[in-house]
């Protein structure tokens, strides 16, 4: 890859994204014990945990959970009997990639999709470091990968390779057949791959959320856990500078203005309006949102989002 486009944070080369697994044990995207991850300050303050395997039955004795009293064999035997389970030893997570265009532009320390994959790859070695599974969904306008769940360091490098080409530059044609939105892409093949029981962590800007992503989002959080990572740059999130701008959209160039206190306005506006969209969306189906910023620190983001892992030798 071009090393100055990696450094410069527009494309992330798969060496890059195996180095920051040095920093993802701060990460706490550990779903041992009931699921114990906190979101602070989010809509959902905890997850469901991994599911139970049924191991066998045995006659029901005083204090057990009699919502767990296996019927079959009691009307079997004529004893009453209880079924025990084992706790699964993985889970899977899945983490759903969109690189939508609008996916590709940063003002400060990188494209939003180089955010997005360095905030995958810390999650990525999180989840196997904590013993679960990790697939993914990398969607680009020319194509979808899905991932199947795996532990340990191949299964990761595989997501990893798909998700550092899926920085290059996509190419931009112009065409009359109405488009799917790379978003609504991703969530549907989701909804076709994820197994139920899991966490899935969606990046994305959202910017093509509309109501065809909330029929998928409906369908995915029924049975897993959901946690929506919005990636933002801070030019997304609130007026520049007074100032004129030459902006582009990759084939057509325009001056924004900004020097006047309407036109600062409108654009605020825009934004809260964005925000109040997405945010009702989440809402309805108590999925947290996690934002990250180009420029900020994602590992420190992630780690503040999902909590700090103890230290050893703390409980």
């Amino acid at each position: 890859m071009d090393e100055a486009k990696v450094a410069a944070g527009i494309i992330a080369d798969t060496d890059s994204l195996i180095r920051l697994g040095a920093g993802a044990h701060k990460i706490a995207l550990d779903l041992r014990a009931g699921a114990r991850s906190i979101l602070a300050g989010a809509h959902l303050s905890r997850f469901r945990g991994r599911g139970m395997d049924f191991a066998e039955s045995r006659e029901y004795q005083p204090g057990d959970d009699v919502r767990h009293i296996d019927w079959r064999v009691t009307a079997r035997t004529g004893k009453s009997h209880t079924k025990l389970y084992t706790e699964e030893r993985e889970r899977p997570v899945f983490l759903v990639l969109d690189f939508s265009p609008s996916m590709f532009f940063g003002t400060r320390g990188a494209f939003k999709s180089v955010t997005a994959a360095r905030a995958a790859a810390y999650a990525a070695w999180s989840v196997i470091a904590s013993g679960d599974r990790v697939g993914g969904v990398v969607v680009t306008s020319s194509r979808v990968v899905d991932s199947k769940p795996v532990s340990g360091r191949r299964g990761v490098l595989r997501l990893l390779s798909a998700v550092s080409e899926a920085t290059l530059q996509p190419e931009i044609t112009k065409t009359d057949e109405p488009q799917q939105a790379l978003l609504n892409r991703a969530l549907k093949h989701a909804v076709r791959v994820v197994h139920p029981g899991s966490l899935v962590l969606i990046f994305s800007d959202f910017y093509q959320q509309d109501e065809e992503s909330r029929r998928y989002l409906s369908r995915l959080v029924r049975h897993n856990d959901l946690v929506a990572c919005q990636v933002l740059d801070p030019l997304e999130c609130s007026p520049p500078k007074p100032g004129q701008y030459l902006i582009t959209d990759g084939q057509n160039k325009t001056l924004m203005d900004a020097t006047g206190s309407q036109s600062r306005n409108r654009y605020q506006h825009l934004v809260n309006a964005r925000d109040k969209s997405l945010q009702g969306l989440l809402s309805e189906f108590n999925v947290p949102l996690v934002q990250l910023l180009n420029g900020d620190d994602i590992g420190a983001t992630l780690a503040l989002a999902f909590g700090q892992k103890p230290k050893a030798g703390r409980t």
